[in-house]
């Protein structure tokens, strides 16, 4: 398993935000993790990468426990992560937000991902090559963070509503590119409201609420489940 996590217990300050959560994510497998706002979908993540410190249970990386590292240690490691507010640096030029994504000391082979290689995918940050972040749309934007996050050339990303607030068109390049990644054998865990985006992307899904997993299953399972979705995901 490449990551794995259990009995998961994150605080914040005396609030219990996840409550013994549980999931996994094999390599190169697409999974969701979905539920209403606030129910700890985001705090999941957090905790993953370390910008928070879960108070018991473990997290597991390719079989090496990574609870408490900080977050530089576990991006170094191969964890990517795409935040839902992008954090882009406003005053540097897409290339030179790309060019922070790499980490130091990792040895690049012929697979890595490059800035040319992420231009061919995303062709409008090639465009604004040399602009600064700051005058980017929010789809430039939300690609540009993608875009930084594979430089570091993760095994596993984890995308926090990558969709939110874009445009239908920006939406369906954002799908392509996740398709794209996933068919490189990058494993990504995906937190998305978008339920018709979520349902094409992912292969498992886990549905969270009040900081507990309340199902767990494929697509097909998720789509039969209709207690479930109209109980937690108001659809």
């Amino acid at each position: 398993m490449l990551l794995e996590i259990s009995e998961l217990n994150t605080f914040y300050g005396e609030s219990h935000i996840l409550q013994g959560i549980s999931l996994n994510v094999d390599t190169g497998e697409t999974v969701c993790l979905l539920g209403r706002n606030g129910v700890g979908k985001t705090t999941t993540l957090k905790s993953i990468i370390g910008l928070l410190v879960p108070r018991s249970g473990y997290i597991l990386f390719k079989d090496q426990h990574i609870s408490g590292f900080p977050p530089y240690r576990i991006a170094n490691i191969g964890i990517g992560y795409v935040p839902e507010d992008r954090r882009i640096f406003p005053r540097l030029t897409v290339r030179e937000n790309l060019l922070i994504g790499i980490k130091p000391r990792q040895k690049r082979g012929e697979d890595s991902w490059t800035v040319e290689k992420l231009y061919s995918y995303f062709p409008s940050l090639k465009d604004r090559d040399q602009q600064k972040g700051a005058y980017l749309s929010g789809g430039e934007q939300q690609m540009l963070t993608i875009a930084r996050a594979l430089m570091g050339n993760p095994h596993i990303l984890l995308l926090d509503e990558p969709t939110e607030g874009l445009a239908p068109k920006i939406v369906e390049t954002l799908e392509e590119v996740v398709q794209d990644i996933h068919q490189r054998g990058v494993a990504i865990l995906l937190v998305e409201q978008n339920m018709p985006v979520a349902l094409r992307l992912a292969i498992r899904f886990y549905v969270m609420s009040k900081g507990e997993i309340v199902f767990h299953g494929t697509a097909q399972e998720l789509e039969e489940a209709h207690e479930i979705r109209q109980r937690y995901l108001e659809v």
